[in-house]
């Protein structure tokens, strides 16, 4: 007789039940896409509620004209595009410009993402998302939310020596910015695994006069793996150790990760704090953007049910 007969059960995943809290936080979540993941999508409609900001990830090397279509058709299906605006990778202000018009042209943006971009060597003229906003650009096109980056976890390709002194002035450069102008502005971060730490940081900021509200970035959904090798790639830092920790149980080894745990902390922080710097979730849809969308519906993340969120893609 086969051993196989007497293997238990898989334990159940391990997910935390909706609040009013956790609905209350995923109101207006936003959630990120790229051109060749958005191609296997056949209509959003299905998955997400209308509205959703999605944000559009600018890959070295992906073309101008796959982002702007792609905007384009999130536009058309009624949602609310942000792309990527990765500054190492644009070679000059005419690019930049270009760039602008063909999004404001093509797909009626009013907001973008903009960043230093994770590429080594800049292609042209920029480093930084600091001089993309000195252009003036943005504000001439009428692009009137801007998002910049925040790091709670710090980043080793501004501070080499693990601090945070080159990401704090930067900081208060985009407060500054957005003191001076008349940008609607918020930090988006990296994923991270832990509330604990996006608190402290978020309470941090706080103390220190930064103003500019947090929209949190969680990993959806996805199997274990998949979320130590992209966490590993993506430079996240002391929270990684969660999914360590988890990797050593073997009961939980081949289940897929779910964000309760942290969604469920960070809402209850949110419900004690509502003056709080975290104002919204950003999700990485790790293991796949239905995945991610289920997962946020079933918790209570959409004002508006979609038409069939179960539909293949």
């Amino acid at each position: 007789m086969s051993l196989l007969n007497f293997r238990k059960a898989a334990p159940a995943p391990d997910t935390t039940a909706p609040t009013p809290e956790m609905e209350a936080l995923l109101q207006g979540y936003s959630i990120e896409v790229m051109p060749r993941t958005a191609q296997k999508v056949d209509d959003f409609r299905a998955l997400l509620p209308q509205g959703t900001r999605v944000y559009i990830a600018h890959i070295e090397g992906t073309p101008i004209d796959d982002m702007v279509a792609t905007a384009a058709r999130l536009r058309a299906e009624g949602f609310d595009p942000m792309p990527h605006f990765p500054a190492r990778i644009i070679r000059d202000v005419a690019t930049l410009e270009d760039w602008i018009a063909r999004y404001r042209g093509e797909a009626d943006i009013t907001q973008a993402l903009l960043l230093a971009g994770g590429v080594d060597k800049p292609h042209g003229d920029f480093h930084s998302s600091m001089q993309l906003m000195e252009t003036g650009l943005f504000d001439k096109a009428g692009v009137t939310r801007l998002h910049v980056a925040g790091h709670p976890e710090g980043n080793r390709d501004i501070d080499p020596d693990g601090g945070d002194a080159m990401v704090s002035e930067a900081l208060r450069w985009k407060q500054d910015f957005a003191n001076r102008s008349d940008a609607q502005m918020a930090l988006a971060t990296q994923f991270l695994f832990e509330a604990e730490t996006a608190i402290t940081w978020a309470d941090r900021l706080k103390a220190e006069g930064i103003t500019l509200p947090i929209h949190l970035g969680i990993a959806g959904p996805a199997k274990l793996q998949t979320l130590i090798k992209f966490a590993i790639a993506c430079g996240v830092g002391k929270s990684l150790s969660v999914l360590q920790k988890r990797a050593k149980d073997v009961t939980k080894l081949l289940l897929p990760f779910e964000p309760g745990e942290i969604m469920g902390d960070l809402a209850a922080h949110k419900a004690a704090n509502p003056d709080s710097l975290i104002e919204a979730i950003h999700f990485f849809p790790l293991g796949g953007i239905k995945t991610n969308a289920k997962w946020a519906i079933a918790n209570g993340g959409a004002s508006t049910v979609p038409a069939n969120p179960d539909a293949d893609i």
